[in-house]
């Protein structure tokens, strides 16, 4: 009996001793994430912020249009996509329904794609109806002048060429009143 005894409490002694170093990682990790996340930083916009405006840029649409930044209607939506990118996948059909909806029509509306034209079939066949539609290589002259580091990434720009709003989701652009 007095064996049981001292193997109970040893092995309680031992719990006891891996409580306390799991507790001493866990601490440790916290520490480690906000260095982490002090060192890193926040992340970049995924585009020109709200209030900037857009460097000059002059393009031709997939139909053929001459566009510049000079030629965009008040107000314009506009979405950036990358074939291959799960997440334009997913928003390509949301946007295509908002740019149905959008005041103004297909004049109103600019979508870019960025990828080879092999890719990118898909997306100009179901952008064409409802935009005005750019196709360009990575690093653009539009996705320069928007400076456009992610995909998807959608914005609303007055006739200036200027972000009324931008983000990665087509509600970040609903805090822009709709009388615009």
């Amino acid at each position: 009996m007095p064996f049981l005894i001292a193997l109970v409490v040893v092995v309680g002694v031992l719990c006891l001793l891996d409580l306390l170093l799991t507790l001493g990682v866990i601490r440790r990790l916290r520490v480690h994430g906000e260095l982490l996340a002090t060192r890193i930083g926040p992340r970049p916009e995924p585009m020109l912020p709200e209030g900037e405006k857009a460097q000059p840029f002059s393009t031709v649409t997939v139909d053929g249009v001459r566009l510049s930044d000079t030629a965009l209607a008040d107000p314009t939506l506009l979405g950036f996509f990358s074939p291959g990118c799960s997440a334009c996948v997913e928003r390509l059909p949301l946007f295509v329904q908002r740019a149905r909806d959008f005041p103004g029509g297909r004049d109103h509306v600019l979508a870019v794609v960025v990828g080879p034209e092999n890719e990118a079939a898909d997306y100009l066949r179901r952008l064409r109806p409802v935009a005005r539609v750019v196709l360009e290589e990575h690093g653009g002259e539009v996705s320069r002048a928007f400076r456009v580091t992610g995909f998807p990434s959608f914005a609303l720009m007055d006739g200036d060429a200027r972000v009324l709003a931008s983000g990665t989701h087509l509600d970040d652009l609903d805090s822009v009143p709709a009388s615009r």
